[in-house]
C-alpha cells in the first residue's frame, strides 16, 4: 500500500520553529508572484467571482421564500410562482457557476505557486552543502518536498474558498436576520455557530497530535523501506529479510496505534458538532414558529430561515476536516519552508569570478581542514601539482585521501591555508566553473535509473550520439555494450545495480572522458576491475591523463608506478613524497606498503595457479612448492 511507503525521518527531517504566520508571510511572494501580472489579474478575478458566488448563494433562500408564499395566496400559478422558482434556480445555478468559474481561474494561480516552491526547494536542497546530506536521509526530504507542495494546493483551496467565504456569508446572514426578524433569531443563529467553531477548533486542535504521531510514523517506516529497498543486496548477503520486515512492520504498529487513536477522537468531534447543529437548528426553527403562530412571520419566512441555517450548516459539517488539513498543511509547508531557511554552507563571494584555467596548476598550500571541531583531517598539507603532470596519493584508509578531492571540488571549505587553481583561490571564484574545470572517476560509481547512453552523455548533455560512443570506446566499454539487446538504450537499474562494478566504473570514466576537463581526479578509479581489465583502462587513462593535470588516489600502488610524485599521507599528514623509485630507495612507509602488495599479489597468483591444475598436477607438485 502506498502508506506503507512514505516517509520522514525521526528525529525530524529539518528542525523548525517557525510560526504558522511566518510561514504564510514566506508563501505570500509565489501566490502573488512579482513580474506575473497575469496571475495577478487571475487572484483578483477568482476575488470577484467569490463575491458574486455569495451573494447569488444568499439570493436563493428569499427566492425560495417568494416561491413558498406566492403559493399560498391566490395568484396566477403560471405566472409569480413559476417566475420565483426559475429565478431560485438560476440563482442556484449562478452560485455554483461563479464558484466554479473561480476555481478554474485560480487553478493556474495554485499550481504555479506549487511548481515554483517545489523548484526553490529542490534547487536549495542541490546547492546545500554536502555535510548536510550526510545527516539528512534522502527518503524524508522527498516526502518534505512532496508533503509541502501538496500542503499549498489545500491550503488555498480550503482557506480562500471555504473558511473566508463561509464567514463572510455567516456575517452576511446574520445581519440579514437581524435587520429582518429582530436580534432573537440572529443571536440564535450566531451562538449556534460560535459554539460549533469553537467545539470543533478545541477537539481538532486536541487531535493535532494524533496526527503529527502518524505522519512521524509514517515517514520512519518509508524511510526503513526505501533504506532497505535501495541496499537491497545487503540484506540478501546477510539473509536479514526477516530483520527488515520486523523494523518496517515495528514502525506500521505505532503508524497503527496513533491511526486508531485519531479515528477514535475523530467520531467524538462528529458526534458533539452533530449535537451542536441538532440543538441550534431546534432553537431557531422554534423561535421561527412562533412568529409564525404570532402572525409576525409567513410560511415563507419559516422556510427562509431553515434555508440559510442549511446552507450554513453545509460548509460548517466541513469545518474540523478544513481546520485540521489547514493545520496540517501549514505544518508540511513550515517544514519545507524551514529547509529552504537552512544557510548554504559553501557558497560564491560576491565578487567571485569564473574560474579561468591556463595550465592547471593545483597547489594546496598548509591546508588545515576538520569535519568536526574535535578532530584535525588534514594537517598543514602542502603539494603542486604542476600543469600537465601526474601527483598520486597514498596511504591507509582514514589518511585524508579522499577528504582532498571534496576540498579540490570545494564541497566543503578549509579553515587554514590556501588551495589555488593556476594562482586562483578556490573561495574566490564560482562553485559552477570550479567544478567544470575538474573530472572525477570516483571509487563508488552511482549511476542514474536511466540507459547507458543518458548517464554516460551527463559528462556532457550536450553531445551527439557519436561522441558519447567514442567515450564508451576509450573506456573500454563499447564492446560490452554492443553485446546487449538493448545496446547503449539498455536500463542500468536503480544505482547501477543491473551492471557489475567494473562495468559501473567504466561507464564512470566514460562519461568524465566525454566531460574532457583539464583536471582530472581519479579516486580509485580502477578499485572494482579485475586485473586484466585494469591494465586496459589504465591505458586509457594514461592516454586521456596526457596533457592535462592529473591526481590520482590509489589503492593499488601498481597503478601510480609512473607518476611524477607520490605523495604518501597518514593521520592528515604527508609523511613522505618521491617518485616511485625515489621513495622504494628510501626504505621508508611506501617501500613497506609496495612489499605488502607484491606478497599478496604473488599469493593470489599461486592460489589461482593451483586452482587452474588438474588432479595429476596436483599430484606432482611436492608440499614444498605449494608453500612456496
Amino acid at each position: 500500500m502506498v502508506r506503507s511507503l512514505r516517509a520522514t525521518s525521526e528525529p525530524p527531517v529539518v528542525a523548525s520553529h517557525r510560526s504558522p504566520v511566518q510561514t504564510l508571510v514566506d508563501f505570500l511572494p509565489y501566490l502573488w508572484p512579482v513580474g506575473r501580472s497575469d496571475l495577478r489579474r487571475r487572484v483578483m478575478m477568482a476575488g470577484g467571482l467569490l463575491v458574486l458566488a455569495k451573494l447569488a448563494n444568499v439570493g436563493v433562500p428569499y427566492l425560495y421564500k417568494g416561491a413558498v408564499d406566492a403559493l399560498g395566496v391566490k395568484a396566477d400559478v403560471l405566472t409569480v410562482p413559476i417566475l420565483m422558482i426559475v429565478a431560485y434556480g438560476l440563482a442556484r445555478i449562478g452560485a455554483q457557476g461563479f464558484g466554479e468559474l473561480r476555481d478554474s481561474l485560480f487553478s493556474r494561480v495554485v499550481q504555479n505557486a506549487v511548481r515554483k516552491l517545489a523548484l526553490s526547494t529542490f534547487e536549495h536542497l542541490h546547492a546545500l552543502s554536502m555535510r548536510f546530506h550526510i545527516e539528512r536521509r534522502t527518503g524524508g526530504l522527498n516526502r518534505l518536498i512532496d508533503r509541502g507542495t501538496k500542503a499549498i494546493d489545500l491550503l488555498l483551496r480550503y482557506a480562500a474558498f471555504n473558511i473566508v467565504p463561509t464567514a463572510v456569508e455567516v456575517l452576511l446572514v446574520a445581519g440579514l436576520l437581524f435587520a429582518g426578524y429582530g436580534w432573537p433569531l440572529a443571536c440564535a443563529t450566531l451562538g449556534t455557530i460560535a459554539a460549533y467553531i469553537a467545539f470543533t477548533f478545541s477537539v481538532t486542535g486536541w487531535r493535532l497530535k494524533f496526527r503529527r504521531e502518524m505522519n512521524d510514523q509514517d515517514t520512519e517506516a518509508s524511510t526503513k523501506a526505501v533504506d532497505s529497498l535501495l541496499n537491497y543486496e545487503t540484506v540478501k548477503y546477510f539473509s536479514n529479510e526477516a530483520h527488515e520486515a520486523r523494523r518496517f512492520d515495528t514502525a506500521l504498529a505505532r503508524y497503527e496505534r496513533a491511526a486508531v487513536k485519531s479515528q477514535t477522537s475523530l467520531s467524538l468531534l462528529n458526534v458533539g458538532q452533530g449535537i451542536i447543529i441538532s440543538v441550534g437548528l431546534m432553537a431557531v426553527m422554534s423561535i421561527a414558529a412562533n412568529g409564525v403562530v404570532a402572525g409576525t412571520m409567513t410560511i415563507g419566512d419559516f422556510v427562509l430561515v431553515n434555508t440559510f441555517l442549511v446552507q450554513l450548516y453545509a460548509p460548517l459539517n466541513m469545518l474540523g476536516f478544513v481546520y485540521r488539513e489547514i493545520k496540517q498543511a501549514l505544518i508540511d509547508m513550515e517544514a519545507m519552508f524551514a529547509v529552504l531557511a537552512v544557510p548554504h554552507e559553501v557558497t560564491d563571494r560576491p565578487d567571485a569570478r569564473p574560474l579561468r584555467v591556463t595550465g592547471g596548476a593545483v597547489r594546496f598550500q598548509q591546508v588545515q581542514f576538520r569535519y568536526d571541531s574535535r578532530r584535525g583531517i588534514l594537517k598543514d598539507v602542502s603539494f603542486a601539482v604542476p600543469p600537465g603532470h601526474t601527483v598520486a596519493i597514498v596511504g591507509p584508509s582514514g589518511a585524508g585521501k579522499s577528504t582532498i578531492s571534496r576540498i579540490l571540488f570545494r564541497f566543503y571549505d578549509i579553515q587554514a591555508g590556501s588551495v589555488t587553481i593556476d594562482g586562483q583561490d578556490l573561495r574566490d571564484v564560482t562553485q559552477e566553473s570550479l567544478r567544470r574545470a575538474i573530472g572525477i572517476v570516483p571509487q563508488d560509481t552511482v549511476l542514474f535509473n536511466d540507459t547507458i547512453r543518458y548517464n554516460i552523455r551527463y559528462g556532457c548533455p550536450t553531445a551527439s550520439d557519436a561522441e558519447v560512443e567514442a567515450a564508451a570506446r576509450l573506456a573500454r566499454i563499447h564492446d560490452f555494450v554492443q553485446t546487449l539487446p538493448d545496446g547503449y538504450d539498455s536500463m542500468v537499474g536503480e544505482r547501477g545495480l543491473k551492471l557489475s562494478g567494473g562495468e559501473k566504473q567504466r561507464v564512470a570514466i566514460a562519461r568524465t572522458i566525454l566531460k574532457n576537463p583539464p583536471i582530472l581526479l581519479l579516486d580509485e578509479a580502477t578499485s572494482a576491475l579485475d586485473t586484466q581489465t585494469e591494465k586496459e583502462i589504465q591505458a586509457s587513462l594514461k592516454e586521456i591523463s596526457r596533457g592535462r593535470t592529473t591526481i590520482v588516489i590509489a589503492h593499488r600502488l601498481s597503478t601510480i608506478v609512473d607518476a611524477d610524485e607520490i605523495l604518501v599521507l597518514d593521520r592528515g599528514e604527508i609523511v613522505e613524497r618521491g617518485a616511485h623509485e625515489e621513495l622504494l630507495a628510501k626504505a621508508g612507509r611506501y617501500a613497506t606498503m609496495w612489499q605488502r602488495q607484491l606478497e599478496a599479489v604473488e599469493a593470489e597468483d599461486t592460489l589461482n595457479r593451483v586452482l587452474s591444475l588438474s588432479p595429476d598436477d596436483e599430484r606432482r607438485l611436492s608440499a614444498a612448492e605449494l608453500a612456496e
